[in-house]
């Protein structure tokens, strides 16, 4: 058992000016995403620039902030919402959704695709590689702030909270959506792939992950019974995370299937 060191939520404080450990890590997302894509725009001999790079990485921005906020209102706070329209701008009354973020993200992309001349595959198995790391430092965050606990547990490496010992499973998350996650997708990208089997393995593996963790991982007590929607253990993160893994394994049986093989936008 570990105690957990209660944090401040509150990294840099200048008078009225303060910074939030988990604004800095969305920051570090950010960041880590912009300097994988830079790696691999300059092994992509010529097929993506810079240029390219820094305009995925605002229109990323966009659709992580506006579709993370909008889908966690949408799938956790609707009614909150009802009553207080005022409460989608408060995103630290809540928080933000992945699910919304990848959605957003998705439709960014495909706005990105257009106006770069690129196919909406083409762009995300360029950029999909680089997503993990921002995840990781997504879920430090989850923990820094004491939020999205799992249950409770016996394990050695379960942290006491209030005099209950919990599963740390933003810790698990960050594990394997940021770090197994990163590997198998950054590894699976280094060598030509065709087109969408690169997007399909980070969105079945990222799904997979989701799922297991969200086995130990605490519901949200105002869906369902107890947070659960059904059987007494399907979590909405399950829900929202099973079209993400059929939609996954479609586009990799898919792009075994074909012919074409597309270079490998870096690694090589």
């Amino acid at each position: 058992m570990i105690k957990y060191p209660e944090f401040d939520p509150v990294a840099i404080a200048l008078g009225p000016i303060k910074v939030r450990w988990y604004g800095l890590t969305y920051i570090l997302g950010f960041l880590a995403c912009w300097l994988l894509l830079r790696y691999r725009a300059l092994r992509s001999d010529g097929r993506w620039t810079v240029q390219h790079v820094e305009e995925i990485i605002f229109y990323g921005m966009l659709g992580v902030l506006l579709g993370g906020r909008l889908g966690y209102v949408l799938f956790y706070g609707t009614e909150t919402f009802l009553q207080d329209p005022l409460y989608l701008f408060r995103i630290w009354d809540g928080g933000m959704s992945f699910h919304g973020g990848i959605s957003g993200v998705a439709v960014a992309m495909y706005l990105f695709g257009r106006r770069a001349g690129k196919s909406f595959l083409e762009v995300t198995d360029f950029m999909v590689p680089a997503v993990p790391p921002g995840l990781f430092f997504g879920r430090m965050g989850n923990f820094i702030n004491g939020e999205l606990w799992g249950g409770e547990t016996t394990l050695p490496w379960g942290f006491e909270v209030n005099g209950v010992v919990l599963h740390p499973s933003q810790l698990y998350e960050a594990a394997l959506e940021g770090v197994l996650l990163f590997i198998i997708v950054w590894v699976y990208s280094s060598r030509p792939r065709a087109t969408g089997a690169v997007s399909g393995v980070m969105l079945a593996g990222y799904a997979v992950f989701r799922m297991l963790v969200e086995f130990v991982r605490t519901p949200d007590a105002h869906l369902g019974d107890d947070g659960y929607l059904a059987f007494g253990w399907v979590t909405m993160g399950q829900v929202l995370s099973l079209p993400m893994l059929i939609i996954g394994l479609w586009l990799f049986l898919r792009a075994r299937q074909s012919p074409e093989a597309t270079a490998a936008e870096g690694g090589r």
